[in-house]
């Protein structure tokens, strides 16, 4: 693993549009589905309750995490909407560095516990959950309610 850094694009940083325009294939990789201009998109998640982190090696980003502090009858955790890593960064320790990060910041902000969501055709992701000492909780389900994303 070439040296990473994990960058927090924090609300009002300079540096956050650099980033997520950094970030912008890579997510767009796994989200497709993603409408519109993306920093556009990503501002209104971030504006809402989301924030984000990259894992940098120098200028490239080479791993995401989109996260959330919930407090809810659960109880208070670290929501993680997206953890992804470059297709050729995988198993190269980017997603540990993010997921261990992750916990941290969950931690520090005083979580009982970080979740996320899978998608059940992931396999590969779920060996690495599992490596990382995650469990699953519980089935998530959904009903679309609109058209469209």
């Amino acid at each position: 693993m070439s040296r990473a850094e994990v960058i927090e694009l924090a609300a009002g940083s300079a540096d956050r549009p650099l980033w997520l325009d950094r970030a912008e294939a890579l997510h767009r990789d796994f989200r497709p589905h993603i409408p519109g201009a993306y920093r556009d998109y990503m501002d209104a998640v971030l504006e809402n309750g989301g924030e984000m982190a990259v894992a940098a090696v120098g200028d490239r980003v080479v791993g995401i995490a989109v996260f959330r502090l919930l407090i809810s009858t659960f109880g208070r955790r670290l929501y993680v909407d997206d953890l992804v890593v470059d297709e050729t960064e995988r198993s190269s320790g980017y997603g540990r560095l993010l997921l261990d990060w992750c916990e941290a910041e969950g931690r520090r902000r005083g979580a009982h516990r970080l979740d996320l969501e899978s998608g059940t055709w992931r396999a590969r992701a779920h060996r690495f959950y599992f490596r990382e000492g995650m469990t699953i909780f519980g089935f998530s389900f959904n009903k679309p309610l609109n058209e469209g994303f």
